[in-house]
């Protein structure tokens, strides 16, 4: 009799959905404090452990429910699966956002990229600067791929790091003889 091994999909989806409220939460706590224009060592450190953990959990949920057997791949698809879930709904909360909530966001964002960027670069010309802007703000929209493609391969690899530590074949365990 052949079991029924459970969706990774469904596990996915739950997980990633959850990953995406906490994220959202995370953001809108970041727009309350006018701290939604950094990208902070602390900032990024906090969602990629958000991030490690939702999907640790989501894993070994998955585990749990195909009988504490677990299968890399499975581990690959539920922590990419998560992944993409919640980019999904954060990329929609982001796009909120900037377009209605504040429209002036990118505006904002470059005025303080350009003080960086001045202190950083202190041979760095007005002309260059605004070239700069003026193809950042062309190839805008194009954060939202690249933030959709970075995130699956991070979950592809916390999803691997995951399996490779919770893994358990069915193989491996049955048909051994143990004899005493």
């Amino acid at each position: 009799m052949e079991e029924n091994q459970p969706k990774t999909g469904k596990f996915s989806l739950n997980y990633g959905v959850l990953l995406g409220l906490v994220s959202i939460v995370f953001s809108v706590m970041l727009y309350t404090q006018n701290m939604h224009y950094e990208m902070s060592t602390p900032i990024i450190i906090v969602s990629i452990a958000l991030t490690i953990i939702v999907i640790f959990i989501g894993v070994n949920a998955f585990k749990k429910a195909n009988s504490g057997y677990l299968k890399i791949v499975d581990a690959l698809k539920v922590g990419v699966g998560i992944a993409l879930v919640s980019t999904i709904l954060s990329l929609a909360y982001q796009y909120v956002l900037i377009n209605f909530i504040e429209p002036d966001f990118m505006d904002k964002a470059m005025e303080i990229a350009k003080v960086k960027t001045f202190e950083d670069n202190p041979s760095l010309t007005e002309e260059q600067w605004e070239q700069g802007a003026a193809m950042q703000k062309k190839f805008a929209w194009m954060r939202y791929p690249i933030g959709l493609i970075i995130s699956c391969v991070l979950g592809l690899v916390i999803g691997l790091v995951t399996g490779l530590i919770l893994k358990k074949d069915k193989a491996s365990y049955l048909g051994k003889k143990y004899y005493f």
